[in-house]
Formats: C-alpha cells, sequence, structure tokens
C-alpha cells in the first residue's frame, strides 16, 4: 500500500476491520440517493472487474486469475470541482466525459493487467515502440466509431432524403441509423464470451448500487436480490447523446444551410459536427442528472425507458462472485475522505472479508 508516497505493507485484513463507521454505512438511504442523483457515486465494468467512483475517491477491484482480488484506489478531485467554470451547467457535462475517459480507460488497462496469469510483479516500462501502437490502436479505434456512428448514418440519409432543404427529416434518419447502429454494435459484442462476462460485472457494478442507494447491508446476497438495469448507466448517457444530436444538429444545420448554404459533402458535415459533440454530451448530461432527481415524474420515468430497454444488452446477471468484486470497490470507494491514502495490494484467494470459498470461486473461470 502507498501512504503519502511511502511504500507500506498491511495485513489483508487491516484495512477492513472496524470500517464500517468509515466507508459511511451509517448513512441512511435518502442521504445515499442524494448522493448518487447528483452523479457522485458511479462506476464502470471492467475486464474481471469493477471500478467504482465516489466524490472523493476512485477504487477498482478485479478478479485475479487464482480466484484473489486486486484492488487499487486513489484520492480524487474532479477537475468541475476545482474550477468554476468547468463547473458550470453543460460545461461540466463536456469536462466530466473527457475526465471520465481517461478514468475508465487507465482502469481498463489496469484491469487486464490483472487477469494476466505471468503478470509479474515489477511491471516494465512500455517501450516506444508499444506506445505507438497503442496510440494507433485509439486513433484506429476512434475513426471506426466515428465512421459507423456518425459518417454512416449521414450517407445513408443523404442517399434517402438528400438533406439539403429540410433538416428534420434528415436527422431523424440519421438519427434512427445512429441508434440501429448503436444497439446492433452492442447486440453482437454482447455474444462473445469474455464481453458477456464485463457485462455480468457491469450488472454487479448496478446492483451494488442500488444496494448502497437503498441501505441494505453490502453482502453479495443482498447485492443479488437489487434490478441490474439503472436510470444513470452509461448505456442510457449515450442513447440520450443519440437523440439529443438529432433536436440539436436540426438546429444548427438549419442555420448553417440558411446563411451558408448546404454542406459540400458529408465529410463536410461531420468535420463541422465534430467540434460540438462535447456540447452535446454536455447537454445530455444535464437531461441525466435532471432525469435521476426526477425518476419519479411519470414523465421523466417514461422518457428514461428506453435506456432501461437497452441495459438488457449491456447488463447481464451476475453471479455472487462478481457481486463480492464490485462490493471490495464500492468499500474502497467510501473510504473517508480524510483518509487520502493510495492502495494497491492483492487479497489471497479466500481472504477477503466477503469471499466465497477459493474452490467456488476457480469454478467460474
Amino acid at each position: 500500500m502507498l501512504l503519502g508516497g511511502v511504500s507500506l505493507e498491511m495485513p489483508p485484513f487491516a484495512r477492513f476491520r472496524g470500517r464500517s463507521q468509515s466507508i459511511n454505512m451509517n448513512q441512511n438511504s435518502n442521504n445515499r440517493r442524494e448522493m448518487s442523483a447528483e452523479l457522485a457515486m458511479g462506476g464502470q465494468a471492467l475486464i474481471e472487474g469493477v471500478m467504482m467512483r465516489s466524490p472523493h475517491r476512485v477504487a477498482m477491484a478485479a478478479r485475479k486469475p487464482d480466484g484473489g482480488i486486486a484492488l487499487r484506489a486513489y484520492p480524487y478531485h474532479p477537475i468541475t470541482r476545482r474550477n468554476k467554470f468547468y463547473g458550470l451547467p453543460v460545461v461540466r457535462g463536456a469536462i466530466g466525459m473527457v475526465e471520465a475517459l481517461k478514468i475508465g480507460i487507465d482502469a481498463l488497462n489496469w484491469s487486464a493487467e490483472q487477469s494476466d496469469p505471468n503478470q509479474s510483479e515489477v511491471q516494465k516500462q512500455p517501450s516506444l515502440w508499444e506506445r505507438l501502437l497503442g496510440l494507433l490502436s485509439t486513433v484506429t479505434a476512434i475513426a471506426v466509431g466515428l465512421g459507423m456512428f456518425m459518417y454512416l448514418p449521414y450517407l445513408l440519409a443523404k442517399l434517402l432524403v438528400g438533406g439539403e432543404e429540410n433538416q428534420v427529416p434528415f436527422h431523424l434518419v440519421a438519427g434512427a441509423g445512429r441508434i440501429a447502429a448503436l444497439v446492433a454494435y452492442m447486440w453482437v459484442i454482447s455474444k462473445f464470451k469474455d464481453i458477456y462476462r464485463v457485462f455480468q460485472y457491469h450488472g454487479s457494478e448496478h446492483k451494488t448500487i442500488f444496494a448502497y442507494e437503498q441501505g441494505q447491508t453490502l453482502e453479495a446476497s443482498q447485492v443479488l436480490k437489487q434490478t441490474r438495469f439503472h436510470p444513470r448507466c452509461g448505456t442510457s448517457f449515450l442513447l440520450i447523446v443519440a437523440i439529443s444530436a438529432i433536436i440539436f444538429f436540426v438546429a444548427v444545420d438549419s442555420l448553417v444551410v440558411t446563411f451558408w448554404g448546404p454542406y459540400r459533402n458529408t465529410l463536410t458535415r461531420l468535420l463541422a459536427h465534430l467540434p460540438l459533440i462535447p456540447l452535446v454530451a454536455g447537454l445530455s448530461y444535464e437531461f441525466l442528472r435532471f432525469s435521476a432527481k426526477h425518476v419519479r415524474n411519470p414523465i421523466v420515468n417514461a422518457l428514461i425507458q428506453p435506456g432501461l430497454w437497452l441495459q438488457k444488452i449491456t447488463t447481464k446477471e451476475p453471479e455472487g462472485a462478481m457481486c463480492e468484486v464490485a462490493i471490495c470497490a464500492l468499500e474502497e470507494a467510501l473510504r473517508d475522505p480524510v483518509e487520502t491514502i493510495e492502495v494497491d495490494t492483492v487479497f489471497p484467494p479466500g481472504s477477503h472479508p466477503r469471499a466465497k470459498s477459493p474452490a467456488a470461486v476457480a469454478a467460474m473461470f
């Protein structure tokens, strides 16, 4: 474990003795829901693991191939709280999206390392060639994503409705194509065994947060009883962005065509829209934030239903051992803010307070 930059070794159970108060388990369910409704509590599925983020801490836990649990955590102070401008409505959504992407990618890379049975204790720095390959793969992934979810829908809309006179039918067709591509993509990848397990961990993340919000004991048996469909899920956010883009770009393109004339081609339209995507994300974030606070309103509830339906693809029913990993991450994320320490440790098989027997966990692999 790292404490103030100094490497310290600590028995695995030491951090968890007497933790019921330090992890805020004395909060009532209303306070927990209120904190979560502010989008302060959230998480992400990893490779054989879960990342949890509280207002002051990021924690990630992953199941090792031998059945142990790797745990990493560090203090967290969002950019949107460090700078007043970044905390403004709409702006905070765009900035938060970028920050969440960075944290999420780092957590995914860490979980991938934990899933490697041949991982050495001493991690070597990646070579220049490895860094270049990583950059190339990232750029390629972005290019494929833009092509699949923006360029091709625009091209399809132009072929079907033209798009130079009336922007409404153009963006309705493009938006429908974008949403169809998103649903099809998620459905296809959900059929792969490894991705299916990631979606199971996604379900465990939702169930664990629900259990926390409702004041339930953070035990796997209680967590498994919760629903896996959560209104603040990133899947719902993607759908909100796709729908918001239809409305937003109808207005933008109507102004562009009126004052500057039609776009030269589909690529020109795409390049004009790219700088505006953060603004669409910021507006979508505000709606997600609003809906989280008014989920019992019948109109709001109806609007968030499509996002919950989409989670039938991106979340799967988890196993109890998966919930244990999610609980481990959440408890660490809820550590007392006064304890500004970094954690990087591994619980051997069966040694974590909430762990099943090593034999039961081994059956998962």
